[in-house]
């Protein structure tokens, strides 16, 4: 079963960090609505996602995995208007197939097993406004754009079928990879609630990480729902 490579973390070209109170006095003295109101920080991000012991007997976390934005929160991304880049579908932060960095805040690890031949990750990332919405209308696009591409280990032809997923979340859309050369696929599954969007990989069992995947999804969306709730 294939391994797929892991990509930078989401805070390699981020914008510096700003912490922001309820409002924020404009130009003109007046008072506008703080546009992350609502939204968790990294810090309560990172107690959202799935423990350990939500994972196969055998994973552990990977340190170089496992990352968070803190306390404050990140300057939006803009949406890259390049064509997307299908072997981001092959890393942890694969949400940046997208064109965007990543929200505003966000957690993330990565579990493997003994053997690293198999890897599971999840992600959290809370967007301002609409900016979560077009985040999951562009993964629905990227599953055209990426219907065949060429991996980085391999070099081989993968094959992206995607397909909206119901019961999880808001919305929810899952992409399965597959190849010739691999052992086994990979399920990709990225799911909204509100603002917040979790995206989860996984290569393990025997059906191309769909279940693990999907369990590991609804675990990260009700421990997302009872935080949001708190």
């Amino acid at each position: 079963m294939r391994l797929p490579s892991r990509v930078a973390t989401l805070l390699a070209v981020a914008a510096l960090p700003m912490a922001l109170s309820a409002c924020s006095p404009d130009s003109d003295g007046s008072d506008k609505p703080n546009p992350n109101a609502g939204l968790l920080t990294g810090t309560q991000l990172k107690r959202v996602l799935a423990p350990a012991s939500a994972f196969p007997s055998g994973f552990t976390r990977q340190a170089d995995g496992t990352s968070d934005s803190g306390g404050t929160f990140l300057s939006p991304s803009h949406k890259s208007t390049a064509k997307p880049d299908c072997t981001r579908l092959e890393g942890t932060a694969w949400i940046q197939v997208t064109g965007y960095k990543g929200g505003v805040s966000f957690a993330q690890d990565d579990y493997v097993n003994q053997g690293k031949t198999e890897e599971m990750t999840q992600e959290i990332d809370a967007f301002q406004g609409t900016t979560a919405q077009a985040v999951m209308k562009d993964l629905r696009s990227v599953a055209a754009t990426c219907a065949s591409f060429t991996d980085t280990d391999a070099h081989a032809t993968v094959k992206v079928t995607g397909r909206s997923t119901a019961a999880l979340g808001d919305e929810a859309y899952t992409m399965t990879l597959t190849s010739g050369a691999w052992e086994s696929g990979t399920t990709l599954i990225a799911a909204r609630s509100g603002h917040t969007v979790v995206t989860v990989l996984s290569t393990a069992g025997s059906d191309d990480g769909a279940a693990t995947a999907k369990k590991l999804t609804a675990q990260v969306l009700d421990s997302l729902k009872s935080k949001s709730a708190a």
